[in-house]
């Protein structure tokens, strides 16, 4: 009797009593058909709802990334500072902490791009470097030579554009040459742009913009009166990048100046002074730094 009573209870729970709702339900008869068909509506609508949520969440995740990407910056310039100093504390010599800093300056590079960021530029040798003793400055400029060497196939692979910017008149010739085979090779590349400054200095830069524009006027291609800010930057040697202007500028060392290097292209620059010696400005490093602008952005937004 017991077990009569559980089989018709059972029968009334999973049959009858949902068979009942549905037919109320959908109003019309009460059938196996009617069943299926409720059955299908209902999978249905879960499905289209699952497929509005899923849309949802794109949406909200294209959103978070468009937001994300508006406040990174699309061009990073970093001043390699405190390599002697560095060395100093280590008992290194000079050699050896260029070479280090010459590894270091590379690792930046790629842990920069590996962020989505478009332009990298390193102030990699100022014009004042040239006062350093002979042998430090022949060091450098075979470092020059030997990384160029060494990373072009990597360059290749990665699709990254170089462009040295400077003074070239006394550059050695064998890295002169190698500096333009290199910046030939990789020409057509986009999306990923690595200036080297090299006797570079901001005063010079200025100056030979204006010059150019002062050879122009003088050879009739342009009238005075077209001199204006865009005519200037389109004139200075940032011009072979697409965002010509740092967003933001690190200078390791704790040194809070720009001293003389992109003097007109960083007036509205994020200016990032990290008190780490540059050897060991590393990858968390740099994320900090991004971490900071990306805090100041949201905080203040873009300044202009």
């Amino acid at each position: 009797m017991l077990y009569l009573f559980s089989v018709v209870f059972t029968f009334l729970a999973l049959f009858l009593i949902p068979g009942l709702f549905i037919s109320r339900r959908l109003r019309v008869p009460l059938s196996l058909t009617n069943i299926l068909r409720f059955i299908k509506i209902t999978a249905s609508k879960y499905d289209d709802e699952e497929e509005r949520n899923d849309d949802k969440r794109d949406a909200m995740g294209e959103k978070e990334k468009r937001t994300r990407n508006r406040i990174m910056p699309k061009h990073v310039a970093v001043m390699l500072d405190g390599n002697r100093r560095w060395a100093e504390k280590r008992g290194l010599g000079t050699s050896e902490c260029n070479e280090a800093g010459a590894r270091r300056l590379l690792e930046n590079a790629k842990d920069c791009f590996a962020t989505g960021i478009n332009t990298i530029s390193l102030f990699a040798f100022s014009t004042e470097n040239w006062e350093r003793p002979e042998d430090e400055v022949n060091c450098l400029m075979a470092l020059f030579e030997k990384h160029f060497r060494s990373e072009m196939p990597y360059l290749q692979r990665e699709n990254i554009k170089i462009s040295v910017i400077g003074n070239r008149a006394k550059i050695p010739e064998s890295l002169l040459g190698l500096i333009e085979e290199v910046e030939e090779a990789t020409k057509s590349y986009e999306g990923k742009n690595l200036i080297i400054a090299i006797d570079y200095s901001g005063r010079f830069d200025i100056l030979q913009a204006c010059k150019s524009l002062a050879t122009k006027v003088k050879d009739g291609l342009i009238q005075v009166e077209d001199i204006n800010e865009k005519a200037m930057e389109k004139e200075l040697l940032t011009k072979c990048s697409e965002y010509p202007n740092p967003d933001l500028l690190i200078r390791t060392s704790g040194e809070q100046r720009i001293s003389n290097f992109f003097l007109w292209q960083s007036a509205y620059t994020e200016l990032y002074f990290p008190t780490v010696l540059w050897p060991d400005f590393g990858e968390a490093e740099y994320l900090e730094a991004l971490t900071w602008y990306r805090q100041r952005q949201r905080r203040f937004g873009r300044r202009v």
